[in-house]
């Protein structure tokens, strides 16, 4: 698989209010063909606490909030998600979630950090949305009665000079592709960059 530039903005069926928070251009990924399989908006400035200072506990990103808006994706194609449930071709937005902590995803990974997708078309705010109704919307993706969800990995520091760039982790059969986040971090002018790993293709242990 390949990633790409695409210097394209992202699309109107997008609300405005979401819409105006992403960037103008968007990631391509590209399946082993070489055919488009989704394509990944991010935030121009995701609000952030603090600057990364590694995991807290068995949270990767503690300096986010459950809920907020990290970007948009648009699949081509239908895709899975982490838990290897359908996802169909068309829009969604993509919100940070973690892992409850029930018992029922043990094992699954030793952190809770999660991209959860929402259908594009019944998310149109950048309010944090209880975690009911982020679950439920999410659910909604998959058709579902269980989110839709993508695995969320930090990266490497030296991924950010070489990002966006897809990586394989051959052992669990994963796909991610590093990108690029820039950071408004609380109390700062400037945005921070940073890199993470969004899973886009391959399943959990189950």
């Amino acid at each position: 698989m390949k990633v790409e530039v695409l210097k394209e903005g992202p699309p109107s069926a997008l609300g405005g209010a979401i819409r105006n928070v992403l960037s103008a251009q968007a990631y391509r990924i590209l399946d082993e063909n070489g055919r488009p399989f989704v394509d990944i908006w991010l935030r121009k400035a995701i609000p952030s606490a603090a600057k990364p200072a590694g995991p807290k506990g068995t949270i990767q990103f503690p300096f986010l909030s459950q809920g907020e808006l990290l970007g948009a994706c648009q699949f081509a194609t239908e895709g899975h998600d982490y838990r290897d449930q359908e996802i169909a071709k068309g829009l969604y937005t993509l919100r940070y979630g973690l892992q409850p902590v029930n018992g029922d995803h043990l094992g699954v990974s030793p952190f809770r950090d999660y991209t959860l997708l929402l259908p594009a078309a019944k998310d149109n705010s950048l309010d944090l949305p209880p975690r009911k109704q982020l679950e439920e919307r999410s659910a909604e993706a998959a058709g579902t009665s269980h989110p839709a969800v993508l695995m969320l990995l930090s990266s490497p520091a030296d991924e950010l000079k070489k990002a966006p760039l897809m990586v394989h982790d051959s052992d669990k059969n994963t796909w991610s592709a590093a990108l690029p986040v820039a950071l408004a971090v609380k109390g700062q002018d400037r945005p921070h960059f940073y890199s993470v790993r969004f899973v886009v293709v391959g399943v959990g242990p189950t």
